[in-house]
């Protein structure tokens, strides 16, 4: 009980500083994006220049990808574009305490929602690729469906599972710089064993359960699901029961860590 009544008193807390949050988003944002001549162009330019070459090389090169009728150009999209925003969100997430210590030394303010308002900046970006990506849909001939009514289930919890294990990967950074460089190399890792520009199909049907275990494999086959296959997210109940149990968990795991090496940050930093 005692844990619940902290979970609603920070949930609380979040409500009551909205504006607060809010305003640390809007500042966030434009410090990473705004601050050259071209800052916004280039947030936008590294994905989509990167999703370029990959289409590129998959599709002159390799050719070796089954991806159906669908063009792999869109296909490829709908995979890397919730990709970018689970890694740049994790990667930010992590060090959302040490880059802003001076915030962490100050009494009154909440050190919890640094996070937040990290993995919130990253979201800006994912929500303008994700109408480039709409855009794109439309001009190749593809109309909404209803499916694209899920599309908000799939970014909430893509963010959620970011926050979860932000909380724990930020707490942690704290006290060894190592952190950073893990998280780097596991979202490296991550890209590659991650169906994102290959067929989960291309693996043998005994071995795709370890895929699956991936929180990162749900959500990009949710996109796919929703802009290309038309499925619901019920039609999977067992991977979806088990990536919110692996969800939930996370996140309640993460808070209890957070608090309790919160109190400590301030003497590191």
């Amino acid at each position: 009980m005692t844990k619940l009544k902290e979970f609603v008193l920070f949930i609380n807390h979040l409500l009551q500083n909205r504006q607060l949050i809010f305003r640390l988003i809007q500042n966030d944002f434009k410090k990473q994006y705004l601050g050259s001549y071209f800052g916004l162009f280039w947030a936008f330019a590294q994905p989509i220049s990167y999703m370029l070459v990959i289409w590129l090389v998959f599709t002159y090169g390799l050719r070796s990808v089954s991806h159906g009728n669908m063009p792999y150009f869109l296909w490829l999209m709908s995979g890397m574009i919730p990709w970018f925003f689970l890694a740049s969100a994790l990667q930010a997430g992590t060090n959302s305490i040490v880059s802003n210590s001076f915030l962490v030394k100050k009494v009154a303010f909440r050190v919890s929602i640094l996070p937040l308002v990290q993995i919130s900046s990253a979201l800006i970006l994912h929500i303008g690729l994700l109408l480039f990506l709409i855009i794109i849909f439309f001009l190749y001939g593809y109309t909404p469906s209803i499916y694209w009514l899920q599309l908000p289930y799939y970014i909430f919890f893509a963010f959620l599972v970011t926050l979860s294990i932000s909380w724990l990967s930020a707490s942690f950074r704290v006290f060894i710089k190592d952190v950073s460089n893990f998280v780097t190399v596991m979202i490296q890792i991550g890209f590659w064993a991650t169906p994102i520009f290959w067929n989960i199909e291309q693996v043998p049907e005994k071995y795709q359960w370890i895929l699956e275990l991936n929180p990162a494999f749900y959500i990009i086959k949710g996109y796919r699901d929703v802009f290309i296959n038309h499925k619901w997210f019920w039609e999977t109940p067992t991977l979806t029961l088990f990536f919110m149990i692996m969800t939930f968990s996370t996140f309640i795991i993460g808070a209890i860590i957070f608090r309790k090496l919160r109190p400590h940050f301030g003497d590191v930093l």
